[in-house]
């Protein structure tokens, strides 16, 4: 059985699926863990996770202020809203802005502490202003509201140091340090007016200490930095082609945010010695290579940063190089364990399950591929040829990029992953998904290749078998 923690709020179940059969000589085991946390609730309710509540005040910008039903898990939100002068064209965006803003507002918790950010070439705080987060409840939700009136297009773009004063406010005095701690970024342009250097600093200086979801409006904007504000804060990246959408969507962003019950989440991986992790990719609702992002824990463990969690289930792929063996030996590859800091110097285990490796000369069992893992290993190949496509197609590599988008389309088909499949269809002309047999459109809109690219990670889950490795109950 899958092996459940028993922590205030959340409980969090870690199962394990692997190819553990290896022949003699194999040395590569690879595993898909599926973390599930459930029973924290979602947007509201009663204290969760393990953290503090908000105290109950009328006070719009201490650290002890909260609203008449402040309870859940205590959090801090920043909203940065793109306000460059690309922004008044068409006008539609700077109004669909503020109309996303004023309901992103509307959908935060009483007691949550928030801010908004105008974002030019420089970040300046519309809301509530002096360096200080507010607290939601009806009064600054209506004067945040009133506040928005402020943002108006006119400047350049400098993201970093968006970013930057985002930090600083969800980690400041207002916001206390065991909160769980989002931003939302909107920007309709390229990061023109810093270096590209100055933006990856920002990035660097803030990655672990929130997480942030960044959308772009219109189809002016670059993919790869929006994608790579998301993926270096852990957060979700998407297009809103019409600033008609941006309102229902910051609405679903927020209320998302508000489900999140317990920040700061890892992933710790043991091995034995001899035994290495050779990557580890989160692999579901997204694909995100993580292996990067190891932070040593102890001569043979480290940490893998997976953010804030609410009531959701995520999958990762983990591969681990282990010594040769004779035939019969078996040996645990990695332990697998969710941690969290509790920021007193001791880490909890959430939940943990096992790796494990056996050697036989037994064909059938050692050629077998566990579903999972083959399905996952799809599916990240799939991200990885749409990206390779789009770039050949941009360069005017025809064949390339045929080629690349063929197998894309071969892959989305033979995993069910329907959604990819629709939108390569407004890439390419499917002559055979089956074989991947496609021929490049002639004239393709920007908002669907944007819109390909954006999403190409998203992935779809697979249905667990039922003989596989699980953690045991402790």
């Amino acid at each position: 059985m899958a092996n459940f923690a028993k922590p205030k709020g959340p409980q969090f179940a870690v199962e394990v699926y692997s190819n553990e059969h290896l022949p003699e000589g194999g040395r590569e085991v690879n595993a898909i863990v599926t973390v599930t946390s459930t029973g924290g609730g979602t947007t509201g309710g009663g204290t969760t996770g393990g953290l503090a509540p908000a105290t109950a005040s009328t006070d719009s910008g201490g650290p002890d202020a909260g609203g008449p039903d402040a309870g859940g898990p205590d959090a801090a939100v920043a909203i940065m809203v793109d306000c460059s002068g690309s922004m008044d064209y068409p006008p539609t965006k700077m109004r669909g802005a503020r109309d996303a803003t004023a309901a992103a507002i509307d959908a935060l918790r009483d007691g949550v502490r928030f801010a908004v950010i105008a974002g030019t070439h420089v970040a300046k705080e519309i809301y509530p202003g002096d360096g200080r987060l507010a607290v939601a409840d009806d009064r600054t939700r209506a004067a945040a509201r009133h506040a928005l009136r402020r943002l108006a297009a006119g400047g350049g773009t400098a993201i970093g140091t968006w970013l930057r004063l985002a930090d600083r406010l969800l980690n400041s005095a207002d916001a206390p340090e065991a909160a769980v701690r989002h931003g939302i970024l909107l920007t309709d342009g390229r990061n023109e007016h810093e270096a590209p250097e100055e933006l990856q600093a920002a990035l660097d200086s803030c990655a672990g200490r929130y997480t942030c979801d960044a959308r772009g409006v219109g189809t002016d904007w670059e993919v790869k930095e929006v994608t790579g504000i998301a993926s270096a804060l852990l957060g979700s990246a998407d297009i809103v082609a019409d600033p008609a959408g941006l309102a229902a969507d910051f609405t679903h962003l927020m209320e998302t945010a508000m489900g999140k019950e317990i920040a700061d989440v890892a992933l710790r991986l043991w091995t034995p010695l001899g035994a290495e992790i050779k990557y580890v990719k989160q692999v579901a609702p997204t694909v995100e290579d993580l292996t990067g992002r190891r932070t040593p824990v102890g001569p043979r463990a480290g940490d893998y940063p997976t953010g804030s969690w609410g009531d959701e289930s995520r999958d990762y792929h983990v591969c681990v190089e282990v010594p040769d063996a004779g035939i019969g030996q078996e040996m645990l590859a990695a332990r697998v364990s969710l941690v969290i800091d509790r920021g007193d110097g001791t880490v909890q285990n959430l939940s943990h399950g096992l790796v494990r490796a056996v050697w036989t000369d037994d064909l059938a069992a050692s050629t077998a591929i566990n579903p999972q893992v083959a399905h996952y290993t799809g599916q990240a190949e799939l991200a990885q040829v749409i990206q390779q496509g789009l770039d050949a197609r941009k360069s005017g590599d025809t064949d390339g990029a045929t080629a690349k988008l063929g197998r894309a389309v071969q892959l989305a088909a033979g995993s069910g992953n329907a959604d990819t499949a629709r939108l390569l269809a407004k890439v390419v002309d499917v002559v055979d998904a089956a074989t991947g047999t496609v021929r490049l459109k002639a004239k393709v809109e920007d908002a669907d290749e944007m819109t390909l690219e954006t999403r190409s990670t998203k992935t779809v889950r697979v249905t667990h078998a039922k003989n596989v490795q699980h953690a045991q109950d402790t």
